[in-house]
């Protein structure tokens, strides 16, 4: 186990998760482990595939939308029943993985969090996963988790290695011989002709076989297909032995031996490799293609360059960007360093590195965009990605260059979009590297995603800056103090989107003994929004200020903003606390009603009859609401972010905030809108902004309610 130098618990290990995998009756088993950061999942142990298949999932960050992330993060298991329903909860995995299958991933949960345990079946299981079935994989959960508390109990918490470990599927059991296992090929293929492995070699070949394939049987042994028979080297060939892999069905598919031998291949999949059967046909078939038109690539390659592409279509700022280049995009092409620049005002600015020394990247930063140092400003000029696969290459024309970096090799990759100037990824690698002809088509290729995906994120991040300069502007710095009066506040933007709204909260103050709290939700999410709530709050301040009641604030505010005809409503409720009377006037513009604490802890919403939303209807009248107003109560003033939760009644909303006020401990108020932010929901999930304000009452005296 790596991390440990117990191999007794390692292969303890291996044999539950191996016998996990074949009692739930999976084709293929995964389990990875959290990071010490706990940030991300690490690929541990892989049954039933190859390494190269897992390499896009070889990490996950625990945020990511994927089902082991899932699992681990809510501590919950996923099922995902077809390819339906892994496309409709899933999508970007659906994009990796577009075969017909069932996923389940579960939590492995011990002393502490491990992580997630993924398995995967074949078509033909139910969309269905029994209580009993559920039942063994939980169990088979808690059995992982227990060695794994015992390992680090022992020698120190198991660290997921760099790359994972592949379990044979019968690990914990006698090994088969070599007579038995032709035997197994014999059952599967009657008359078969040759066999493959689940990485794709050859492990048997007919006489028959090699004569098809143009090789003797013993050339052929060991290699994959693709590459040892060069008219197999098509994407798509490869790409039909991937599917076979991953769904344990059989399939066909035909392939043209130059100059016009046209076979028909079979593939015929189980757990311990692929029997295939090789059959030649008179006629070319139908839908078929020469092999000589296609460029030959990958299917591997192609496949995680999608995945990469459907990872770089959901990032959303700069920093999002450079993650995914870093988790992603690095160990997918083996590199151990990361430079990533932006162009701005004739320079490159580095926005994002990794596997770099703070002293590099400060004699790296700041180059301008046409430098003789490194290969940056050739590259950029010509739009042409330079490729250097050891020192002497690139010693030649830029001496320093490598005694900068510290690496042994690097790739250049211009980011460039319709001739606009992006920036540049630097892909670097600590020992010599030879960068074949696919692997740098699919570098450049790379090289556009990241400069779109990077050219967004700017965008946004300029935008979502100046948007959230403008509300900072337009919501107060600080509330004033009153004596009599503990006060406080607090905005919380969503968490999607441009993450700023409307809602705002104002709190003005005439002299000693009165105050006025203002609280208004301006629909939308955007800078418009933004906009229109500043002058909303200075509407309702200009009013109030003038001595003006309750309900005339809001009626003067409410023409104001008809004659702008913003067309966004705005709701909004104003109270004015007369201390000295010991009276509150409230009114209310179509807002929720604000909660009232007593002494004795008994809470409930005020009834305000509210009046209709602010810009709407010109003529429309705002009725006034008192109660008195008594030491050691509370008013709590919040938008309909805090309460409003799909599906549930509004009104069971507030009922459920008034429950939560009512257990709060007021002497620390700023604890209690901590509390009652937390039990609105997850800090990551909120669709809406919060904006909530808290007035206590303490009396002449500073008595705590």
């Amino acid at each position: 186990m790596t991390g440990t130098s117990d191999p007794a618990a390692a292969h303890a290990l291996d044999a539950v998760f191996a016998e996990t995998v074949r009692g739930i009756g999976a084709s293929i088993g995964a389990l990875y482990l959290l990071t010490p950061d706990e940030e991300a999942l690490r690929l541990h142990l892989l049954s039933g595939a190859p390494a190269e298949f897992a390499a896009p999932w070889a990490r996950v960050p625990v945020a990511a939308p994927a089902p082991v992330a899932v699992a681990a993060r809510e501590g919950r298991m996923v099922w995902v029943g077809s390819q339906e329903e892994m496309a409709h909860s899933f999508p970007r995995t659906a994009m990796v993985l577009p075969y017909p299958l069932a996923l389940a991933a579960a939590p492995v949960t011990g002393a502490r969090r491990w992580g997630t345990l993924l398995l995967m079946w074949p078509t033909g299981r139910p969309p269905y996963m029994t209580a009993r079935e559920r039942g063994h994989i939980e169990s088979r959960c808690r059995r992982l988790a227990r060695l794994l508390d015992e390992a680090e109990a022992h020698d120190g918490a198991p660290v997921p290695p760099a790359l994972p470990r592949v379990v044979p599927a019968g690990a914990g059991r006698p090994s088969v011989s070599e007579e038995m296992a032709l035997a197994d090929f014999v059952e599967r293929l009657p008359g078969g002709s040759c066999a493959l492995d689940l990485e794709g070699r050859f492990t048997y070949v007919s006489k028959g076989a090699g004569e098809l394939f143009g090789r003797e049987p013993e050339q052929l042994l060991g290699t994959l297909p693709w590459q040892a028979v060069r008219w197999l080297d098509d994407p798509v060939h490869e790409d039909r032995y991937r599917a076979a892999v991953i769904t344990r069905e059989p399939v066909s598919f035909s392939a043209c031996r130059p100059p016009g031998q046209w076979l028909d291949i079979h593939l015929y999949p189980d757990t311990s490799g692929i029997s295939v059967r090789v059959v030649p046909r008179g006629t070319a078939p139908e839908d078929s293609r020469s092999t000589s038109t296609v460029t030959p690539s990958r299917a591997g390659r192609l496949y995680q360059l999608t995945h990469l592409a459907a990872a770089l279509t959901e990032v959303v700022g700069v920093q999002d960007v450079v993650d995914v280049v870093a988790d992603q995009v690095m160990p997918a092409f083996g590199a151990h360093g990361l430079v990533l620049s932006a162009a701005e005002a004739g320079k490159l600015h580095i926005i994002g590195y990794r596997g770099y020394s703070p002293e590099a990247i400060a004699r790296l930063d700041g180059l301008p965009l046409d430098t003789a140092f490194t290969p940056a400003g050739r590259a950029l000029s010509s739009g042409v990605p330079a490729f250097y696969g050891a020192p002497e290459e690139m010693e030649r024309l830029y001496p320093e260059a490598p005694v900068a970096s510290g690496k042994q090799a690097w790739a250049f990759l211009p980011l460039i979009i319709t001739g606009r100037l992006v920036g540049i990824c630097v892909l670097s690698y600590d020992t010599p590297h030879e960068f074949e002809a696919e692997e740098r088509a699919v570098m450049t290729s790379l090289a556009g995603l990241i400069a779109q995906a990077l050219d967004r994120a700017r965008l946004y991040d300029t935008k979502l800056e100046l948007a959230h300069g403008l509300q900072q502007a337009l919501l107060p710095r600080t509330l004033p103090t009153v004596p009599g009066l503990r006060i406080a506040a607090r905005y919380l933007p969503a968490t999607r989107g441009m993450e700023i709204g409307g809602d705002f909260y104002d709190l003005i103050r005439f002299g000693d003994t009165a105050v006025a709290a203002v609280i208004g939700d301006v629909q939308g999410h955007n800078v418009a929004a933004a906009a229109l709530m500043g002058q909303v709050r200075t509407g309702v301040y200009a009013h109030a200020t003038l001595g003006t009641p309750p309900g005339e604030v809001l009626a003067r505010t409410n023409r104001l903003l008809t004659d702008l005809a913003p067309d966004l409503f705005t709701s909004c409720l104003y109270a004015h606390l007369d201390l000295g009377e010991g009276r509150v006037s409230l009114a209310s513009a179509g807002h929720p009603p604000p909660l009232l604490r007593l002494p004795d802890g008994d809470t409930r919403p005020l009834a305000v009859p509210p009046g209709p939303v602010l810009g709407v209807d010109p003529r429309a009248v705002y009725p006034v609401t008192e109660i008195p107003l008594t030491p050691g109560m509370t008013l709590a003033f919040y938008t309909d972010g805090l309460v409003e939760t799909p599906g549930v009644d509004l009104d069971d909303c507030i009922a459920r905030l008034a429950q939560h006020l009512a257990r709060a401990d007021t002497r620390d108020l700023d604890v209690v809108i901590d509390d009652l932010v937390e039990k609105a929901g997850p800090p990551g999930q909120r669709t809406d902004d919060i904006a909530l304000l808290l007035l206590h009452h303490e009396g002449d005296h500073g008595s705590s309610g």
